[in-house]
């Protein structure tokens, strides 16, 4: 298929079946065959040229915005397309291969320090939304609060999965960090069969999971650390928190047994299905998110 630009070239990602010892089909979503390297580039693309048609970003502009470092990889490669400066605030959790892939788009990085809360005005959060609002003609994505994150996965990854299962698809699992990706994604598919199941997994550390007493833990991209909007509750089945513990090791079976080299949040996805599977029937079809890839990773000596 031939692409105008990288823009038109985010999406339409592989789904591969994963031989997890179960009767039912499990599949895997390979969103690390987007253009910028994760599942963001489809929530990001949809917030920024949603920005530009009610004209909150305008030629010239600057985008702003906190992350945990794909959403932030992903706005540095479309900023950059479309002629904005990019300025994203980044957690000193973030792996080098991130951070250097942020600034390899020509993004400018501040570090800040790892906060239990996003609140704290030290929290990437916090100085992203004091920095958007002292700047001119700027504009600030904002993926944890902004329903519109959400609506990029209904508008885009919904549709794709249900295509892709023949509409067969009853079981979908994907990992929670701002909510953006089950939310958007299950409402679509819930519209579609009501009776498929939507199952988010959390970090076993986050403020979520453990009823307001957050602890510090590894995995990047997943963990319901505040309340937002953009996490809808009404569309999701279950949620199923996974410990650092069981995340990680699955990273080096996904690579060696099933050669997916895929990212931590991967492992926690993987392992809660899995595990999951006993509640499968034969005729079950379950798709499990890998937002990105292992290879942004690979310093910190996961594999």
């Amino acid at each position: 298929m031939m692409h105008k630009s990288m823009l038109h070239a985010v999406g339409n990602t592989p789904l591969v079946k994963v031989n997890f010892k179960t009767p039912a089909s499990i599949y895997a979503k390979l969103e690390y065959f987007n253009p910028s390297g994760s599942m963001k580039d489809r929530s990001a693309l949809y917030m920024i040229e949603t920005a530009e048609k009610e004209g909150l970003l305008r030629p010239g502009g600057t985008i702003i915005d906190a992350s945990s470092g794909n959403h932030g990889i992903a706005v540095a490669m479309i900023g950059q397309l479309k002629g904005y400066k990019v300025i994203i605030t980044v957690s000193e959790k973030i792996s080098q291969e991130k951070l250097q892939t942020i600034q390899a788009y020509g993004a400018q990085v501040i570090m800040c320090p790892s906060t239990a809360f996003i609140e704290d005005p030290k929290s990437y959060h916090s100085q992203a939304v004091a920095l958007q609002k002292k700047t001119p003609n700027s504009f600030m994505p904002n993926q944890y609060f902004n329903v519109v994150n959400a609506q990029g996965h209904y508008n885009s990854l919904g549709p794709e999965l249900w295509k892709q299962t023949n509409g067969k698809i009853t079981h979908f699992f994907a990992g929670a960090g701002t909510g953006g990706t089950v939310s958007g994604t299950g409402k679509y598919l819930k519209e579609k069969n009501p009776t498929i199941k939507i199952i988010a997994i959390d970090a076993a550390n986050s403020l979520y999971s453990t009823k307001g007493n957050p602890k510090p833990y590894k995995v990047e991209g997943i963990g319901i650390d505040f309340d937002s909007e953009v996490l809808n509750h009404n569309i999701i089945d279950e949620i199923i928190p996974v410990s650092d513990g069981n995340a990680l090791p699955m990273l080096k079976i996904l690579s060696v047994n099933h050669g997916m080299l895929a990212g931590p949040s991967s492992g926690a996805v993987a392992y809660a299905v899995e595990q999951y599977t006993k509640n499968l029937k034969p005729t079950d079809c379950a798709v499990m998110i890998f937002g990105d890839s292992g290879r942004a990773y690979l310093t910190k000596n996961y594999y």
